[in-house]
């Protein structure tokens, strides 16, 4: 530590604030102190992007096998199978967790109301407010940790690099946007849950703050990264210039959404039986098909059957955007185009968030735990999230117990209630901490990913892909702020990424090879693997016990 670091000690250590990490840290906070650590507001997260709903087996006419047959029917062969009945089976206890907490579901009168969406063969699929369920749920968990004193909160707070003593994770440190300066932190157990990476592409439905950050500080430290080829383009975002890629929800085709091409011709039965209602990937590859064969830049997401006042109370936050960039989704056929959207790889982990790295643990969209194979079914992701936050707590207060620790003074404050603001930086250093859009670098990355790693890859494009991003120059700085920091993640990210889907010599799930178009359960059933300075390895998985979290 320098002269110029203030130090400081909690129990646990928890970066991330969506749903993964604010439930590990409701967990931890039984135990000891916990210090949750943002670098955004509190409520920037992916989380609380979360449109469609959150997935469990509680209606009357589902069950839990059902769930999980559908979850390993999405991930196309690569599924952890014990993840995944760890995932439908603690669901339903956790949501209901969740309810008693405060969380507001929507009802259809007394009863909760469930939707269906795309390769779900049940409707399972819990929303709130319509089209808010992530947002509600990140209200109703950070009510919940206003009520813990020993549970504080540092919003603008960024990670930059893991403390490692004798080969285990001790602490970490990071930077305070807020005045600059550097700080760190020990603590007995650290947990990263800072969400996805889709800013490494040009095209995502992801918020300004999914950098990977998690993922990259995990693998700089030494930790093993897991099936990192498996990236998930969403089928439909919004596709007007000029504006952001607003994700339209699955769940508008659970609801009777049909595709169309640039000619108004519904399309989807060409490319699979289930039409509008199969997996992702299946959809996106038939929407970036049909964009090639027709030479057009979008298809149509038509909802017109459906009445006006059935999309404002179903879709509210959808209808009203739509309708700022001149769309009435009940009257006009919306132009959609496939955005990236979620990772299924990332830091590689037991069934209780442990790491490679003694200390370290991850969870949520950071985390690989394999429960979502090649490819992740709707909805599924804030269930992960909320299960695995939890065991994840669980594992490192078995592993490092309190006892008679004493924290100091944290530097952060107890979690503001739902709606308060947290501290805002100013204005010059909110200016430095966040990229450019005009930063070449940054674009150059994006573009790469795009056009080489994208929904459709190749040897040749892959490798062209590998020698640009090598051959950048990342500009360097004395004191390298967040944006220094997030642009050298997307970077490392990147190359893994494009690294493991040259690797794997198949075509799976959300990874597709036009040079390799088939499934090779025989060679590549196998999970990818990479560390620094390593090559991308394929792991035969070995099945784990669930047994205690020690």
């Amino acid at each position: 530590m320098t002269n110029s670091q203030k130090c400081h000690r909690a129990d646990y250590a928890v970066v991330g604030s969506g749903i993964a990490g604010l439930r590990a840290a409701i967990e931890l906070s039984a135990a000891g102190s916990v210090l949750v650590l943002a670098k955004s507001d509190l409520s920037d997260s992916a989380t609380a992007w979360a449109q469609g709903g959150i997935a469990v087996a509680l209606s009357d006419e589902d069950e839990i096998g059902l769930h999980e047959q559908d979850t390993l029917n999405a991930g196309d062969g690569l599924c952890r199978p014990e993840a995944v009945a760890l995932l439908v089976e603690e669901g339903p206890k956790y949501i209901t967790q969740l309810i008693e907490w405060g969380t507001e579901f929507d009802r259809a009168g007394t009863k909760l109301a469930f939707t269906r969406e795309a390769a779900h063969s049940r409707s399972r699929i819990l929303h709130a407010h319509g089209d808010s369920t992530g947002r509600e749920i990140s209200r109703a968990l950070l009510a919940r940790a206003h009520t813990i004193p020993r549970l504080h909160l540092r919003a603008h707070a960024f990670t930059s690099d893991l403390i490692i003593e004798k080969g285990r994770v001790v602490g970490l440190r990071f930077l305070d946007e807020t005045d600059g300066s550097q700080h760190e932190v020990r603590a007995a157990a650290v947990l990263l849950a800072t969400g996805g990476l889709g800013q490494v592409y040009r095209e995502t439905t992801n918020p300004e703050v999914a950098t990977g950050d998690g993922m990259a500080t995990a693998y700089e430290a030494g930790a093993v990264l897991s099936d990192m080829e498996f990236v998930q383009f969403h089928p439909t975002a919004l596709a007007i210039k000029g504006a952001p890629r607003f994700l339209l929800s699955e769940a508008l085709r659970g609801e009777g959404g049909i595709l169309r091409n640039i000619h108004l011709e519904r399309f989807m039965k060409r490319y699979s039986e289930a039409q509008e209602l199969a997996s992702r990937d299946i959809v996106a590859r038939a929407i970036v098909a049909e964009m090639h064969r027709t030479h057009s830049e979008h298809v149509y997401l038509d909802m017109t059957k459906k009445s006006q006042e059935f999309l404002k109370r179903r879709f509210p936050r959808i209808y009203e955007t739509c309708l700022n960039y001149g769309l009435d989704l009940a009257t006009d056929v919306a132009p959609v185009c496939p955005a990236a959207h979620y990772m299924m790889g990332g830091v590689k982990t037991d069934l209780w968030g442990r790491t490679s790295l003694p200390g370290l643990y991850s969870a949520g969209e950071t985390a690989a735990t394999g429960v979502h194979g090649a490819n992740r079914l709707a909805s599924n992701s804030l269930l992960e999230g909320l299960v695995f936050g939890a065991r994840s707590g669980q594992a490192m207060m078995q592993d490092a117990p309190a006892g008679k620790r004493h924290a100091g003074a944290l530097p952060g404050s107890p979690a503001p209630l739902p709606g308060n603001s947290t501290t805002t930086p100013n204005n010059s250093s909110k200016a430095a901490a966040k990229p450019s859009p005009t930063c070449a670098t940054l674009m150059k990355i994006r573009d790469v990913m795009w056009r080489d790693v994208g929904i459709l890859r190749s040897a040749k494009e892959l490798t062209e892909g590998i020698e640009q991003l090598q051959a950048l120059e990342l500009p360097k700085s004395e004191k390298p702020g967040r944006a220094a920091h997030e642009l050298r993640n997307l970077h490392t990210l990147a190359l893994l990424i494009a690294r493991s889907a040259l690797a794997r010599e198949e075509s799976r799930g959300s990874h597709y090879r036009s040079d390799f178009p088939y499934r090779d359960d025989e060679d590549l059933g196998k999970h990818s693997a990479v560390q620094k300075g390593s090559d991308v390895r394929f792991e035969a998985e070995r099945a784990q016990k669930n047994q205690t979290a020690g």
